[in-house]
C-alpha cells in the first residue's frame, strides 16, 4: 500500500516565476553568515532610523494592554481622519476619512487584496512595464488576465491604453498606474491623469496608483497626487505606504483611498484575511503624519545626495546615467560590452566578485532586461566604495574575457 501524498499546487503558482530578488537576497545573505561584508544597493529596505518621535510614540503606546487586543481591521478612525487632513493639506483633495480611506499592512498587501476584490477570470488588466512585480502577479494570481506595454513618454501610454480598449472585447477592467515610478523614477503630469481619467470614463476601466514614492522627489519638481485631477475619485484609488516617507519599511503600514466602492470593496476581502495592524503602530503612524514632515524634508536631501554619488561615480565610469527625479532608486542601462550578460548574470557576477547586490532589471519585465535598480539606501561612503568594488571586479572580468576564460553571454 502506498501512503504517500501528492503535493499539488493550484494552477496559478506555474504562472508566478521564480522571485529573482529572492535569489540576489539568498546569495547576499548566505556571504553575510560567512561574515562577508555586502554592500546592499539591490533591495529599496530603508537602512536610516524613523523619526524618534514615532518611535518614542510606539513605545508608550505599546504598553497600554487596550492596545494588545485585537484592533479595527480597517484601521483607526482617528489614522484614517489624518490620512484624510493629509491630502486635504498635500493635494487639496477632499476625503470624508470614513469610506473612502481604509489603512494597509503596506502598500503590497493592499493592491494583492484589492486585486482579489476586483478581478477573475475573464478580466482583463492594462500594465505598463518595466514594473513593480506585484502590480502584475496581483491581478495574475487573481485570475485575471494581464496586457503588458512598453512605459514609453505619457503620450505613448495614452495611445496604447486607447488603442487596446477599442481593440479589445471584452474590454480592459483595470489600468495599473504607478507614478512616482519603481523602477524608473518617472513622474507623471496632472494632464496625464487628467487624460487618464476622461479615458477611464469613456471605456469604463477603473483606476490603481500605486503612489509609494509620492513625497521622495527631487530638484524641485512635483509629484501630484491621482486623485487631485477632477473625477479621479469616480474611477479610481489611491495606494499610499509609511515605508519611505517615514523609513516605516518593517512596521508595514500604508493606505488606500479615493472611490469608497472599491476602498469598500477591499475592506470586505481584507474582513476575510486579517484582523488590521498592531493599534500602537496606528497611532505612532498618526504621529509621523501630522507631525513628521520635516523629517520627510531631510530624508530626501539625504538621498538626493546619495543619488548624486551614485550617478557621478557610474558617469566617471563610463556609464550613461540619467538623474531620476524621484524615488529611492537609479534606473541604470549595462554598458557594452557587459549588457551581453543580461542583468541577472550581470548581478549575479558583481554579488559574488564585489560583493555588492544590485536588482537585475529583468525582475520588473522582459523590457527591464539590460538595466540595473540602484537602490539609494546605503550611506555615501559606502555607495563610493561599492563603485571601487565594480570597477575593479569589471576590470577583472575583462581581463578574463581577454583570456578566453570567461563568456559574456548568459
Amino acid at each position: 500500500m502506498n501512503n504517500e501524498v501528492t503535493i499539488r499546487f493550484a494552477e496559478r503558482m506555474k504562472q508566478l516565476p521564480p522571485y529573482l530578488f529572492g535569489m540576489i537576497n539568498k546569495i547576499k545573505m548566505e556571504k553575510r553568515w560567512q561574515g562577508i561584508d555586502v554592500i546592499d544597493l539591490g533591495m529599496g529596505n530603508p537602512m536610516d532610523p524613523t523619526p524618534n518621535r514615532v518611535t518614542e510614540k510606539l513605545c508608550e503606546v505599546a504598553v497600554d494592554p487596550k492596545t494588545h487586543r485585537y484592533p479595527a481591521a480597517g484601521g483607526m478612525k482617528n489614522l484614517k481622519r489624518e490620512i484624510a487632513l493629509y491630502y486635504k493639506r498635500k493635494y487639496g483633495v477632499k476625503l470624508t476619512g470614513e469610506d473612502d480611506v481604509i489603512c494597509t499592512i503596506g502598500s503590497k498587501e493592499g493592491i494583492s487584496h484589492l486585486c482579489l476584490a476586483l478581478l477573475g477570470p475573464g478580466d482583463t488588466v492594462l500594465v505598463p512595464s518595466p514594473f513593480f512585480p506585484i502590480h502584475v502577479y496581483a491581478a495574475v494570481i487573481a485570475g485575471a488576465s494581464v496586457i503588458r506595454f512598453p512605459l514609453g513618454s505619457e503620450e505613448e501610454f495614452l495611445q496604447q491604453v486607447n488603442s487596446m480598449c477599442r481593440s479589445l472585447s471584452p474590454r480592459p477592467k483595470l489600468v495599473m498606474l504607478n507614478y512616482p515610478h519603481n523602477p524608473t523614477g518617472i513622474l507623471a503630469s496632472r494632464e496625464f491623469f487628467a487624460e487618464m481619467v476622461k479615458l477611464a470614463k469613456r471605456y469604463n476601466f477603473m483606476v490603481i496608483n500605486d503612489f509609494a514614492y509620492g513625497q521622495i522627489i527631487y530638484d524641485g519638481a512635483v509629484a501630484p497626487s491621482f486623485l487631485e485631477i477632477p473625477g479621479a475619485l469616480d474611477v479610481g484609488v489611491e495606494f499610499g505606504s509609511f515605508s519611505k516617507s517615514y523609513n516605516m519599511a518593517g512596521w508595514r503600514l500604508g493606505y488606500c483611498v479615493g472611490n469608497a466602492e472599491m476602498v469598500g470593496g477591499l475592506a470586505k476581502i481584507k474582513g476575510y484575511y486579517d484582523y488590521g495592524i498592531f493599534s500602537a503602530i496606528q497611532v505612532a503612524g498618526i504621529v509621523a503624519m501630522r507631525d513628521c514632515d520635516d523629517a520627510i524634508v531631510e530624508q530626501v536631501a539625504i538621498y538626493q545626495k546619495r543619488r548624486d554619488v551614485l550617478c557621478e561615480g557610474l558617469m566617471r565610469m563610463g556609464w550613461e546615467v540619467e538623474k531620476p527625479k524621484a524615488g529611492m532608486f537609479l534606473w541604470v542601462k549595462i554598458p557594452e560590452p557587459y549588457n551581453r550578460m543580461g542583468s541577472v548574470k550581470f548581478s549575479v557576477e558583481m554579488m559574488n566578485r564585489a560583493n555588492v547586490a544590485l536588482a537585475p532589471g529583468a525582475g520588473f519585465g522582459e523590457e527591464g532586461d539590460g538595466y540595473l535598480r540602484l537602490a539609494l539606501v546605503e550611506n555615501e561612503n559606502r555607495i563610493r566604495q561599492a563603485l571601487k568594488q565594480m570597477k575593479r571586479a569589471l576590470v577583472e572580468i575583462d581581463q578574463e574575457v581577454k583570456a578566453g576564460t570567461f563568456v559574456l553571454e548568459p
